[in-house]
């Protein structure tokens, strides 16, 4: 007779790659991915390092899942920040700066998921993570367009643009503000480039009252 679950065995299993999951994820946000090896999962998740290939058939299958594991976590918080009664201006605003602030409060997880170099099988993920911002900010500015807020405008192109600009205005001051020993250095003032950050998507979208 065929070896059958049990509703126990399913769930310890998936408490245990939540846990490997959860480790990983710290990891990478400690020290980008290359820190993900499969034995530091394991000794942070206090789990066998070979009971991890019962989860994971492999590094890069590991990675890809820590990826979607950390970007389903940071689209939430865009997307949930947007969701008021507010306009659609000051909710894309809400949604801009929750992106902008959590990324300087995890500078090592932002430069993670934004622009490490990375096997293609994350790249993969990397380009779904990027479709998951950008389908948020289209719908935003297709309801501030019948809103009268924005310029009329090809709402996916825009959005496309928005999420570009985001990683790109904050790649250089977070990674590129380096000392001799490549330490990360703190922004100067992280409100004033968040709302140079919101000025620019703003005039981006054509926004009249802003």
């Amino acid at each position: 007779m065929a070896y059958r679950e049990t509703e126990h065995t399913r769930a310890k299993k998936a408490h245990t790659r939540q846990r490997l999951l959860k480790a990983a994820r710290d990891l990478v946000a400690e020290g980008g991915f290359a820190a993900a090896t499969a034995a530091a999962v394991a000794q942070r998740s206090e789990v066998a390092a070979g009971s991890i290939y019962r989860h994971f058939p492999n590094k890069a299958e590991l990675v890809a899942e820590v990826f979607r594991y950390a970007t389903e976590h940071e689209v939430g918080m865009v997307y949930q920040a947007t969701q008021t009664d507010s306009s659609c201006a000051e909710r894309l605003l809400a949604g801009l700066t929750v992106f902008a602030r959590r990324a300087l409060e995890g500078p090592r997880l932002a430069y993670a998921l934004i622009a490490e170099p990375v096997d293609p099988r994350v790249e993969q993920e990397r380009l779904k993570y990027r479709l998951a911002y950008a389908e948020i900010f289209e719908d935003l500015i297709r309801d501030g367009m019948a809103a009268g807020e924005f310029a009329q405008q090809q709402p996916a192109l825009t959005a496309a643009a928005l999420v570009g600009m985001l990683a790109e205005s904050l790649i250089g001051p977070l990674f590129l503000r380096r000392d001799k020993a490549s330490a990360l250095q703190p922004i100067d003032d992280p409100q004033q480039l968040i709302s140079e950050l919101n000025a620019l998507c703003l005039r981006t979208v054509g926004a009249t009252h802003h």
